[in-house]
């Protein structure tokens, strides 16, 4: 039986340090998309009700059944107006779902992690592609990924220049794409930066980090910065390699084609190109957890364990209704979505050590 592990009210003294028995049960209430009844609770210090609907994903929406059908079309390439037309949705509507999606995936991607232990293997690379108009607009997309177990550690996109041959209408087409958004900023390295900083923050018990990527100058600078230059080992890998299964560098390009295999937002040629960068960031992190929570790593592996699972960082692989199912907006105080009577990320990370 689910039992709330704090209040929900961030006010109450029972949110943040809750004591024992510190709700009650307050009636139950019939919600229209659900056939059981939902369970209420008053808490004892500030007196306000909540429902165990609280600390659900699906809090406050009209269709939750809907919810697992759009993660499932999202993460396999399906475009926003087309997942509209198969669940019988509104535009608008799927895509005010899919951010809300979208951002609890970030959250539970980021409460489910811990340190890993022992020497550390990434790759790294950076891939491009563009926002509103591909000639004026393009995008840089860096991803960190875990090698062995093709784990998405963070990929995030930044803006960049143009670049390549400009022609005389091109030069015309940024001229007025620089007056509409204003002028084109690089902001490569930073996004470099964050991306390196959540590996670092992986292997912060780490003895060596392993760091292989290609020859890009500013590589080996940053690497170090993050990683620190001591345990850091970067091997660099000239891009003009031939990109084949022998290539030191194939775990991150394979991971980048299915990247835009998975992502319409990625294909090279498609009309799923993202509007605005913050939402093909925020299919990222859909792809993300796909990738890292749900699918197996390859299709040949019998265990078919997911890259979350061979890291540690879960028990066995997500089903989609459980990588929807509670809140992550409390951090690592959230419930951990193999929980079912309410145990959060922390204590289940806990007991699993015990």
């Amino acid at each position: 039986m689910f039992v709330p592990p704090f209040c929900p009210h961030r006010d109450c003294s029972n949110h943040a340090h809750p004591r024992p028995r510190f709700c009650k049960r307050h009636g139950t209430y019939l919600a229209r998309c659900r056939p059981h009844p939902v369970q209420r609770y008053r808490c004892r210090e500030c007196r306000r009700s909540f429902s165990r609907q609280t600390f659900r994903a699906d809090y406050r929406d009209h269709r939750p059944d809907l919810n697992p059908r759009l993660f499932a079309l999202l993460a396999s390439g399906v475009g926003l107006r087309q997942c509209s037309r198969l669940l019988g949705l509104s535009r608008r509507c799927t895509e005010l779902k899919f951010r809300k999606l979208a951002r609890h995936l970030r959250r539970l991607n980021l409460n489910l992690r811990k340190h890993l232990q022992g020497p550390a293997r990434f790759h790294f690379d950076e891939f491009e592609t563009f926002e509103g108009e591909r000639n004026t607009r393009p995008l840089t997309v860096p991803m960190l990924i875990e090698s062995e177990s093709r784990y998405i550690v963070w990929a995030e996109s930044a803006p960049i220049r143009p670049r390549g041959k400009r022609t005389p209408g091109r030069l015309r087409a940024i001229e007025r794409a620089e007056k509409r958004h204003g002028p084109r900023r690089n902001l490569s390295e930073r996004a470099i930066r964050r991306t390196l900083a959540r590996g670092a923050a992986l292997t912060r018990e780490a003895p060596q980090v392993r760091f292989e990527s290609d020859e890009k100058s500013n590589y080996p600078r940053l690497a170090s910065e993050a990683f620190g230059a001591q345990r850091l080992s970067h091997r660099r890998v000239n891009s003009k390699v031939v990109r084949d299964t022998y290539n030191p560098l194939f775990p991150i390009n394979h991971e980048e084609a299915m990247a835009r295999d998975l992502m319409g937002r990625l294909r090279r040629e498609s009309w799923l190109a993202s509007k605005a960068r913050r939402y093909l960031d925020l299919g990222l992190q859909v792809h993300m957890a796909f990738r890292n929570l749900v699918r197996k790593r390859f299709n040949r592996d019998e265990d078919e364990r997911s890259p979350a699972q061979i890291l540690g960082f879960l028990p066995r692989r997500l089903r989609t209704q459980e990588v929807l199912s509670w809140r992550q907006t409390w951090g690592r105080r959230s419930v951990h979505p193999l929980s079912r009577v309410g145990t959060s990320v922390e204590a289940w990370r806990v007991r699993a050590a015990t």
